[in-house]
């Protein structure tokens, strides 16, 4: 996947169930980066992977 496909998707998840604070015109206005990093912000401490040490 792209990262222009994964932003569309982003893009729309986000506009049916913005964050708080945001709105969701807000969302379809930002550039596919904003959406990007907007995403990776609200999951960086998210624990998908453990470390195996």
């Amino acid at each position: 996947m792209t990262d222009k496909e994964l932003a569309a998707k982003l893009r729309e998840k986000y506009i049916l169930n913005p964050p708080e604070g945001m709105t969701a015109n807000g969302i379809s206005n930002m550039s596919n980066g904003d959406i990007l990093d907007m995403d990776y912000f609200m999951h960086e401490e998210d624990n998908f992977f453990d470390e195996v040490d």
